[in-house]
């Protein structure tokens, strides 16, 4: 005995999600929603910088940089509270971001700084050129 498919009937009108999903997501639009936030690095001069838009924040306490095995990590959070004829609404959010330094980073001698909304974390590095190792074969006979 054969089964016949089972035809799904289209709606005269799409679904309103469907009429949507061309657009940009508005979470996109908030820095702090879904971890969309702008992140620059680059090797210059001897240093390792990183460059991380946190816009409306006060960095002493609402940021934290961490460094740890060669990884450096921000975190940020902002929350924010907006009343008005007896109204009031709560706008919060979080963000990670983890990257690994270059070889020969300095992690005792880290500077951060914020200015106009963009953190600047400055990473001294040391010259270094990649070490060659040879590897010795053993032999099973």
């Amino acid at each position: 005995m054969t089964t016949l498919p089972v035809q799904r009937r289209r709606a005269l009108f799409p679904e309103i999600a469907d009429l949507l999903a061309g657009f940009p997501s508005w979470g996109s639009l908030r820095p702090f929603d879904g971890n969309v936030m702008r992140l620059e690095d680059e090797l210059k001069d001897g240093s390792y910088e990183l460059r991380a838009e946190l816009p409306g924040i006060d960095p002493a306490k609402d940021v934290d940089i961490t460094v740890r095995d060669g990884q450096l990590t921000i975190k940020a959070e902002r929350t924010e509270k907006k009343e008005s004829n007896g109204r009031s609404e709560f706008a919060y959010g979080s963000f990670v971001r983890s990257v690994s330094l270059p070889p020969g980073s300095n992690e005792d001698d880290i500077k951060a700084s914020y200015d106009k909304g963009i953190l600047t974390v400055s990473v001294p590095v040391a010259d270094t050129k990649p070490v060659e190792k040879h590897v010795a074969i053993e032999s099973g006979r």
